[in-house]
């Protein structure tokens, strides 16, 4: 019965979730409902003019009201709290000198066309805020806590590491944590953008905001509340909001001084035609109007945005979580990608390659005693040995009198004999013979990590360790290369070992032994010789690099809070081929932006210029004008796809 109750206190949670809110539907609709209604008016009022003049015109009158209210609005508080003039107020002059001379229909049709632009924009800013910040949507207001053999619904942000909570079919994961009893899958796409669930056992790693499948799971909580992915890709997405590319902020200065222009050049054409080519005062209003209307930056001012938020959408969907716009222009001049090696490039994870038994040592036997030795310790090479023997079913004992030689290796007893184990230079140079330095110079030329073992009696056998190249890792280098992109790769490790893996995976520059200062140093001059860079990264060591680059890249899943932090796209599946994607993104972003700025800029000159040659009619100059308009946002929401 204690189930039953707390899975109806869930679903009403979920439900108040889901309830629609009446404020964000009107942000959301309220533009294109305007626009319809203002629509609908229009063809009434054309339908009424031959029956009543004065009733066709209130409905004008209406429909510029219905139309034009939002942009109004937002022209006045440019005016009055920027003491700046926009393309809004442009808009709205030339409407109300429309109706002036008596041209309400056009007027009408103006604000109408102008009307659905601006939905179609708020459309596409809906849109690419909905595809990136649904998550915050997904964001789970309660958990069930397991303690003591009782379940409690409580808030997430009650939920403490350790805690224990039950995750039951269908639900979202409340909290980042570990499986400890269970098996299911769990559907990731909200987080890392993969298409298929993931298969979940114990000690398996879940996130918080993710939908788990058909089974139960039982996870230890592992993260508070605002340190999980998901807290961490709430506020990458808020970040994204409002990051906007330097084109976008050029193109609203210009915005700013143009319209000022237009508005002067607009004055004197109101006078000055009438006394230098003697055109009578309605032909020289009328002009001024039609000049007002085809000058209007309306489609350059859109040529940008819709295009940037889309491309933002896009790239959200497949997993690529953007601080910017910005980041996506910059993506698609990248010449040189710098990759940090461990964790990136790699696993981050040693394995045990080669085993070298000697002193007539078996395999099995010189394993077992150097993992009953490394047993004790905490480094990633000795854990890589444990585990290793682990997987052969080999018993591991504890060694007596352990010490660790930090940077070196380790010494201990192990059945009455005194052992040592580490780098090569740790063992007395007497019992290390030609045989010996032989084998110990094949295994590091093939890029692997050399450890030695020594006993009273002299070496008594070699470990080779080696962390293993991503599956993906080749094949997202053969396609950056095919994009005309040099890769690079940035790593501490001694020069064999890099130049094994840049053989083995195709990269084209190689910088090893380096010290995190000396990355940054290597992004700089990187930098320098090629312009725009990208630098993809995962630990906390890499965050200055990642600064430094014309565009930081982060690995999601594997990332430190501080690469998190300081990137300027994240890759939410670890996912290397994704920087493909981005690239292309970006290279799409980037030339529908130029189709789009193009097409307007050769629209506005031709009205202009026809107006002031032979003239044209207000009807046309409306639809040229606001037609153009409404063709670059369509072309650029085409990214969306």
């Amino acid at each position: 019965m204690e189930s039953i109750g707390v899975q109806r206190q869930v679903g009403k949670a979920e439900s108040r979730a889901k309830r629609p809110n009446a404020k964000s539907w009107l942000l959301r609709h309220g533009e294109g409902t305007a626009a319809g209604a203002s629509g609908v008016l229009i063809v009434i009022a054309w339908a009424l003019q031959h029956f009543s003049s004065i009733l066709s015109i209130c409905l004008y009158l209406l429909a510029f009201i219905v139309g034009g209210f939002v942009k109004a609005k937002e022209g006045v508080e440019t005016l009055l709290k920027e003491r700046d003039l926009d393309v809004n107020l442009l808009m709205i002059v030339a409407t109300i000198g429309a109706a002036c001379i008596g041209y309400w229909a056009e007027g009408a049709v103006l604000i109408f066309i102008f009307a659905t632009s601006g939905a179609l924009e708020t459309y596409a800013t809906a849109r690419s805020s909905r595809d990136i910040s649904k998550l915050m949507d997904l964001k789970p207001e309660t958990g069930i806590l397991y303690r003591n053999g009782q379940e409690t619904v409580v808030p997430i942000e009650e939920l403490r590491i350790g805690d224990i909570i039950i995750v039951k079919p269908g639900e979202r994961i409340p909290a980042d944590g570990m499986v400890t009893e269970g098996t299911s899958s769990v559907n990731q796409a909200s987080i890392t953008g993969e298409s298929m669930p993931v298969d979940k056992g114990i000690g398996d790693e879940v996130f918080a905001g993710t939908l788990n499948g058909q089974g139960a799971l039982f996870v230890e909580v592992t993260q508070s509340m605002e340190s999980t992915l998901f807290s961490k890709i709430i506020k990458l997405v808020q970040e994204a909001q409002h990051e906007m590319p330097k084109s976008q902020l050029f193109v609203e200065r210009f915005e700013r001084i143009y319209a000022k222009v237009i508005i002067l050049v607009t004055l004197i054409m109101m006078v000055v035609p009438h006394y230098l080519f003697h055109w009578n005062w309605s032909d020289t209003l009328y002009r001024a109007m039609v000049f007002l209307v085809v000058a209007s930056p309306c489609a350059l001012v859109a040529s940008i945005m819709p295009a940037m938020l889309s491309a933002i959408s896009n790239s959200a969907r497949k997993g690529l979580l953007l601080k910017g716009g910005a980041h996506l222009e910059n993506l698609s001049r990248v010449k040189v990608i710098a990759f940090d090696k461990t964790g990136t490039l790699t696993q981050g994870k040693l394995f045990v390659t080669d085993i070298v038994p000697l002193q007539s040592y078996t395999e099995t036997e010189i394993l077992q005693a150097v993992a009953s030795l490394e047993s004790l310790s905490t480094h990633p090479i000795a854990k890589a040995i444990v585990e290793k023997a682990i997987d052969q079913q080999i018993h591991v004992e504890h060694p007596t009198d352990f010490q660790s030689l930090t940077g070196w290796g380790i010494q201990a007893t192990y059945r009455g004999e005194t052992w040592r184990i580490g780098k090569p230079r740790l063992m007395e140079e007497s019992v290390i013979n030609a045989e010996v330095t032989q084998r110990v110079h094949e295994l590091e030329a093939q890029g692997k990590t050399v450890v030695m073992v020594q006993n009273s009696h002299g070496i008594a056998g070699i470990f080779a360790l080696q962390d293993r190249i991503r599956d993906q890792t080749k094949r997202a280098i053969q396609q950056l290369h095919e994009l005309g992109i040099k890769v690079a790769m940035l790593t501490g490790d001694q020069k064999e070992t890099a130049k094994a893996i840049a053989q083995e995976t195709g990269i084209d520059l190689v910088f090893s032994e380096l010290l995190p200062d000396e990355k940054l140093h290597i992004v700089k001059k990187l930098k320098e010789e090629y312009g725009t860079i990208a630098m993809v990264g995962d630990g906390v060591n890499d965050a200055p690099a990642l600064a430094t680059a014309t565009v930081g890249i982060a690995m999601g899943v594997a990332g430190s809070d501080a690469a998190l932090e300081t990137a300027d796209l994240v890759l939410m599946n670890d996912d290397l081929e994704r920087i493909k994607d981005a690239i292309l993104i970006g290279r799409r972003m980037k030339s529908i932006v130029q189709q789009n700025m193009i097409f307007a800029i050769t629209v506005i000159i031709s009205l202009i210029l026809s107006n002031f040659i032979k003239g044209i009619p207000l009807p046309l100059g409306v639809v040229g004008h606001e037609g153009s308009t409404i063709l670059v946002i369509l072309n650029g929401l085409r990214l969306l796809r």
